[in-house]
């Protein structure tokens, strides 16, 4: 197994973020985290990426134990995070942006050559690369974070709310990447306020309520699960 969270909380103070929650991700395939708003999804993408400290239980990675690592250590092992809200640099170019991504790498060919992959990747990138990231458009900022993320070579990639505030013409356009991205042997943890698109992606999908894991299954099974369908799709 990829990574294994188990008995995972998160405390802000005295607020319950998460509790109890265990998960697992495979090498291959995309798993989902889907709940409304609140439920705890964004805390434990942060719990993941070591953003958020572990009251209790343990994540490990590869076999390795990951909760106890700062940040940056997180990154090294391999595992990217693409935020909510994107966070891009906003007074960096595009290039400068891309750039900050493979800052812990040694590898300088490397590093240029999956430069070349996410200009390939996304076009429009390369064609802005010396503009500032601040007069991009939304979908261009989310492509940008994608980019980012993706210059960490990661061997895991955690997605918290790519379609927000995106036109749907562009949900459609990040749908596609995210599956492109997994074709290509990037396992992806989604969390996805628009359930429909995340279960449609997805593999695997967990369901959190107020902090607790409260269903979890085949993703094309819980999109037809009546309980799912009537609290996060709308039927």
């Amino acid at each position: 197994m990829l990574l294994e969270m188990t008995g995972a909380s998160v405390f802000y103070g005295n607020i319950r973020a998460i509790e109890n929650i265990s998960l697992t991700v495979p090498e291959g395939g995309i798993v989902t985290i889907i709940g409304g708003n609140g439920a705890g999804k964004s805390t434990t993408l942060r719990a993941i990426s070591g953003l958020s400290p572990l009251k209790t239980g343990e994540i490990r990675f590869r076999g390795e134990r990951i909760d106890t690592l700062p940040p940056e250590k997180v990154v090294a092992r391999g595992i990217a995070h693409v935020p909510e809200g994107r966070r891009i640099f906003a007074e960096l170019t595009v290039e400068e942006n891309l750039r900050t991504g493979a800052f812990l790498r040694k590898d300088y060919q490397a590093v240029e050559d999956d430069l070349g992959k996410v200009f390939d990747r996304f076009p429009r990138l390369k064609e802005r690369r010396w503009q500032m990231a601040k007069t991009m458009s939304g979908g261009e900022q989310q492509m940008l974070a994608i980019g980012r993320a993706l210059m960490t070579d990661p061997k895991l990639l955690l997605m918290d709310e790519p379609s927000m505030g995106l036109a749907p013409v562009i949900v459609e356009e990040i749908a596609r990447i995210i599956e492109d991205i997994n074709a290509q042997g990037v396992p992806v943890v989604l969390v996805e306020q628009n359930a429909e698109l995340a279960l449609e992606l997805a593999d695997y999908a967990y369901v959190l309520d107020t902090g607790s894991l409260s269903l979890e299954g085949n993703a094309r099974e819980l999109h037809n699960d009546d309980h799912v369908r009537a609290a996060y799709l709308g039927i």
